[in-house]
């Protein structure tokens, strides 16, 4: 079937799951579930395939091993495409984004030598730059506190020298377009916005 929204069902059931994150919940509304939350991503991951790969949804279930929220159940679906691309649907709205989250140690590495490049590092402040315009904020996760070492304190990049990952993200609020097939185009517009982005990250961490 045609990727047509997701319908005021889903953003309900996420609703109602925050209010009451247990199976007996999960169970019987797991027909609402498959039909108004998984049913339209999946169709969206389809027709989003040809031009950003396959698509891959993450389990509905939490890891709580190491948790202190012993929650089983993810108040959100997300998926991930295989040319680069996260998308979230949940209570909140519809979040999309890109990059390299939580890079290992040998990306780091090639991350921040590219960022250090006056060549490739002034390439991605243009890049991020172009991005914010468009109301698309380039951020990480737990930014070192100082310049790491190697590197002068005073880098016209230090900024992002101190990145331990880099990830693009836009979201919206619920309103009545999620229901729509309008839907895909802000995820396609997003996506293709933040192309140059991820190109950058796969060539500065294929090198």
């Amino acid at each position: 079937m045609a990727f047509r929204g997701w319908p005021a069902e889903a953003i309900e059931f996420y609703e109602g799951l925050a209010a009451d994150n247990s199976k007996t919940y999960w169970t019987a509304h797991k027909n609402v579930y498959d039909v108004a939350v998984l049913a339209p991503m999946q169709e969206l991951l389809a027709e989003l395939e040809p031009e950003f790969g396959a698509g891959k949804i993450f389990r509905p279930y939490r890891d709580v091993r190491f948790s202190k929220d012993k929650s089983p159940y993810k108040t959100q679906i997300a998926a991930t495409l295989e040319r680069g691309g996260y998308i979230k649907v949940s209570a909140e709205g519809l979040g999309v984004g890109t990059g390299a989250y939580m890079m290992d140690s040998p990306s780091i590495k090639l991350f921040r030598a590219a960022v250090a490049d006056d060549a490739t590092g002034a390439q991605l402040v243009g890049i991020i730059a172009k991005l914010a315009k468009s109301g698309i904020g380039v951020s990480t996760h737990e930014p070192l506190k100082r310049v790491p070492p190697g590197f002068p304190p005073d880098h016209p990049r230090a900024d992002l020298l101190r990145y331990k990952d880099l990830v693009a993200w836009r979201e919206w609020p619920v309103a009545a377009w999620l229901g729509t097939a309008g839907a895909k185009k802000r995820v396609v517009d997003t996506l293709r916005a933040m192309s140059p982005l991820q190109h950058w990250l796969d060539t500065a961490l294929a090198t």
